[in-house]
């Protein structure tokens, strides 16, 4: 397996990173950017935030949609307002980063909620296919993108010296040959009951079926969780890793503490829009996916 992870080593600032080629081919490819002297300045007052009780009971992480719209912190109003300066301003700089590698997206891009995450990744309990420690590429049960793409920027603000660590795993395409024929069909009928029922926020397309498809598979088979081709990358407190992870297969093993800004991104506005997933997944196929 090639290595899936570009180091750009030059980068140290979120305002001008200049448009890459390497870092355009790498991300689109499903490849993991990594930004080893970018770090998340974060102000004095700020470190204090740096707590897991921080985090309301019963929620995994704290969601910050732009103006008020804060979810999942524990504390009064003056806590309240120290997290949305900082969040919004990961926020603003992560907006900055993606125009500057990326600028053809900087139009096209849509900002999803920020969140911040303050528990330990490596003691969570959770189900097979909620459990973000196995191997897996970005899909929902319950909010179908139709192929729009999953753009995510991600900081490590551990200030106890602790690495976010992760598993890359193989090529999306190799996934997707792996494990397509034993893909369960997709039914319209079904889409359509899931979306009169309020299961799903829009119309499940058969992309969005077969992403959940090779999700769940995937995470299911402990063969492959075990011995499939992969890497296993420490992304160091300090540094900023990039990715599309609807395309990237990753696994959050450990780590504490960390900014994430998703952006969303029409697949068409891609510089190469036949890499994405909806374009290997139809080419698969053989036919459209109502993408």
């Amino acid at each position: 397996m090639e290595d899936p992870v570009l180091t750009l080593e030059n980068i140290a600032r979120w305002d001008a990173p200049g448009e890459s080629r390497d870092a355009i081919d790498a991300v689109e490819s499903g490849g993991v950017l990594y930004l080893p002297r970018l770090a998340f300045a974060l102000f004095e007052d700020e470190t204090r935030l740096l707590r897991p009780d921080l985090l309301a009971d019963g929620v995994r992480n704290i969601s910050f949609a732009g103006s008020s719209a804060l979810k999942g912190v524990a504390g009064g109003a003056q806590t309240e307002a120290a997290v949305v300066k900082m969040m919004g301003r990961f926020r603003a700089q992560s907006t900055e980063l993606v125009s500057g590698l990326f600028p053809a997206y900087a139009p096209h891009l849509r900002l999803a909620p920020t969140s911040l995450r303050p528990k330990q990744v490596s003691s969570r309990r959770q189900s097979v296919r909620a459990d973000d420690r196995r191997l897996h590429v970005d899909a929902f049960p319950t909010r179908p993108n139709r192929g729009e793409r999953i753009l995510r920027v991600f900081t490590n603000i551990n200030p106890h010296g602790e690495s976010r660590v992760w598993r890359v795993g193989e090529p999306f395409e190799d996934l997707a040959r792996r494990y397509l024929p034993r893909a369960a069909p997709y039914s319209a009928w079904k889409a359509r009951a899931l979306h009169l029922l309020h299961v799903t926020k829009s119309l499940r397309s058969e992309y969005d079926h077969l992403m959940l498809q090779l999700h769940d598979l995937m995470k299911a088979d402990e063969a492959y969780q075990r011995d499939a081709p992969q890497r296993t990358v420490h992304f160091a407190p300090g540094t900023t890793w990039v990715c599309f992870s609807d395309h990237t297969l990753h696994a959050a093993m450990s780590g504490q503490f960390m900014l994430e800004q998703t952006f969303h991104l029409p697949v068409a506005k891609q510089y190469d829009p036949g890499a994405s997933p909806l374009a290997i997944l139809t080419r698969l196929t053989g036919h459209a996916l109502a993408g």
